[in-house]
C-alpha cells in the first residue's frame, strides 16, 4: 500500500535502536525526509548512512538530550518544517513505589513524560502556523494494564495516554493536527531481550535461554519492532487521515484476556 508520504518531513526521537529506528526505517521506505534524535552519535550517523543508501531519501543525525532544555529547543529550531512527529525516547525504571526514590521518578519522567509534552508544545506551533501536521505518541500498554512493580512507567504511560485524547480530540478540529498513540505490548528490542536474559539467568543459570520465557506470549513471542514501526507510518499518512485522539493497544490480544 502506497501511503503517500514521499515528500513528507518527519522528526522520529529515540531513533537508535528499537521501535524508533524501526519506525524512521518505515517512514524512510514510504519516501520520508527522515530527521533521527537520540544521544548515541556513532550508532545514528551509521544508521544515517544505511537509510540514505538503501532508500534513496534524506537522513539526518540530530544528537540531543531530550532532558536538556537547550538541546530541546534546537531540536524543535532544526526540525521546524516537519510534517510528522514521532515521539518515541523513553527509558522508565522497572521498581515498585518502594524501590524508586523522588530522583529516579523525576529523572525518568524528564525523558518519557515531559519529553514528549515539551517536544510537542514548541513543534505544535509550527505546524499549526502551517496549518497541518501529525503527532504519534509510541507510549506503552503498561498505561492501561497497571503493573505496580512498574509504577514509574504505568503512571507515566497514563498520563501520555491522557495528554495524546486531549490533544487529538480538539487539535484536528482546531488546527488541522492530528494526534494518535500507540501502546505496544512486550516488543523484542534490546532492552527487552537484556531483561529476559537477566530473569533466564536467575530462573536457571543460563541467559541463553530467554526465549522460554516468551512462551506465553501470543505466537510465543513478542511483537517484533516494525511490527511497530509500520503502523507508526501508516497512522501518520493520510490514510489514516480521520484518526486522532486514540490510542491503538498493539499487544497480540494480551489486554483482552480475563
Amino acid at each position: 500500500m502506497d501511503l503517500n508520504l514521499t515528500g513528507k518531513t518527519a522528526l522520529v526521537t529515540g531513533a537508535s535502536k528499537g521501535i524508533g529506528l524501526a519506525a524512521a526505517e518505515a517512514l524512510a521506505e514510504e519516501g520520508c525526509t527522515v530527521h533521527l534524535a537520540a544521544r548515541s552519535e556513532e550508532v545514528l550517523k551509521a544508521h544515517v548512512e544505511r537509510l540514505r543508501a538503501a532508500y534513496q531519501v534524506q537522513v539526518t543525525a540530530h544528537v540531543v538530550d531530550l532532558r536538556n532544555r537547550d538541546d530541546l529547543d534546537r531540536l524543535a529550531a532544526d526540525c521546524a518544517d516537519i510534517d510528522i512527529l514521532v515521539n518515541n525516547a523513553g527509558d522508565i525504571p522497572r521498581g515498585s513505589i518502594s524501590d524508586i526514590d523522588e530522583s529516579r521518578w523525576r529523572h525518568a519522567w524528564e525523558l518519557k513524560v515531559f519529553g514528549y509534552i515539551n517536544l510537542t508544545r514548541l513543534v505544535y506551533a509550527s505546524m499549526k502556523a502551517r496549518g497541518q501536521g501529525v503527532i504519534v505518541n509510541v507510549i506503552g500498554a503498561a498505561g492501561e494494564r497497571f503493573d505496580f512493580n512498574y509504577i514509574t512507567g504505568s503512571a507515566g504511560n497514563a498520563s501520555l495516554m491522557a495528554f495524546t485524547r486531549a490533544l487529538g480530540g480538539r487539535s484536528l478540529l482546531e488546527d488541522n493536527i492530528r494526534a494518535v498513540g500507540i501502546n505496544p505490548g512486550p516488543v523484542e528490542t534490546d532492552r527487552m531481550v537484556t531483561l529476559l536474559k537477566g530473569q533466564a539467568q536467575a530462573k536457571w543459570g543460563d541467559d541463553s535461554r530467554w526465549r522460554e520465557l516468551t512462551a506465553s506470549m501470543p505466537q510465543g513471542r513478542g511483537a517484533k519492532p516494525r511490527e511497530i514501526g509500520d503502523l507508526v507510518a501508516f497512522l501518520a499518512s493520510e490514510r489514516s487521515g480521520y484518526t486522532s485522539g486514540v490510542i491503538y493497544t498493539v499487544d497480540g490480544g494480551m489486554s483482552s484476556r480475563n
